[in-house]
């Protein structure tokens, strides 16, 4: 079944196209990566796909209903959430504090209740904090909830984001660069996490330039080159593709599977 649909997304900046005319579908249910060399426009689309920019031409369909012109935390709060290619976390903030934030599209806490901590909202605040537990336990993050952000290594700092993404209940989830500056022991570990999310049912649209991580856990693969799609299909047949051979990785490099 088709969760998210994008027709002729075109984003211009100052006259020049970022993207142009770009069709995407994503099915429930699949891990559909979208790769490309850099500046192809894979973190517009998903600057369009989230709300933080408003296409310039185009629609773009959650389930069916337009989304184009809501804000972030309305697309957030419809099922969609994001984590971004530079780690945004609040570093003194702790691990546990984090991932509570998350939640908070999902809370019902108004201002007064907060000040009066009325008995609803202590409840609510112990179920917020039991769910946190919970994705970081997940993520593997449960043994240091109550470290600083900041102090966690890497790796760990890009788990804890797609935790914090996590707690907003999203049916669809979208990485941008996850493996960015990991190790190959980080990168596994990363692989088996998003295994076991879309294992769980979560929809995972990915934007990755470690080609082994790309071509060994997408249904799909999509390729930007320059804002225009030129290619849409099973990693088998984007591996052998020769526009994508041609204008992204080079043939050595994408059969190889290595990272670019």
């Amino acid at each position: 079944m088709q969760l998210l649909e994008g027709k002729n997304l075109t984003m211009v900046f100052g006259g020049l196209s970022a993207l142009n005319s770009v069709d995407i579908t994503i099915n429930e249910g699949e891990v559909l990566s979208v790769i490309g060399p850099n500046g192809a426009g894979k973190t517009t689309l998903f600057n369009l796909l989230t709300g933080v920019y408003s296409p310039t031409a185009g629609k773009i369909r959650f389930r069916k209903q337009e989304i184009k012109n809501l804000k972030p935390y309305e697309i957030t709060k419809m099922g969609i959430a994001r984590t971004f290619q530079n780690i945004r976390l609040f570093g003194e903030m702790s691990v546990l504090d984090n991932v509570m934030i998350g939640q908070h599209c999902r809370t019902k806490t108004g201002v007064f209740g907060a000040i009066l901590k009325t008995p609803a909202v202590r409840r609510e605040e112990a179920q917020v904090r039991e769910k946190a537990m919970d994705v970081l336990k997940l993520v593997g993050l449960d043994d240091v909830y109550n470290e600083k952000a900041k102090n966690l290594p890497y790796g760990k700092q890009r788990r804890l984001e797609i935790a914090r993404a996590l707690a907003t209940d999203p049916e669809l989830i979208l990485l941008d660069e996850p493996a960015a500056g990991m190790n190959p022991q980080e990168t596994n570990e990363l692989i088996e996490l998003i295994e076991k999310l879309n294992d769980m049912g979560k929809t995972v649209l990915l934007i990755e330039h470690d080609m082994k991580l790309v071509m060994g856990i997408s249904k799909r693969i999509m390729v930007l080159d320059y804002g225009r799609k030129i290619a849409d299909g099973p990693p088998e047949e984007i591996k052998n593709n020769e526009k994508v051979i041609k204008a992204y990785l080079g043939e050595a490099t994408l059969r190889e599977g290595r990272a670019c």
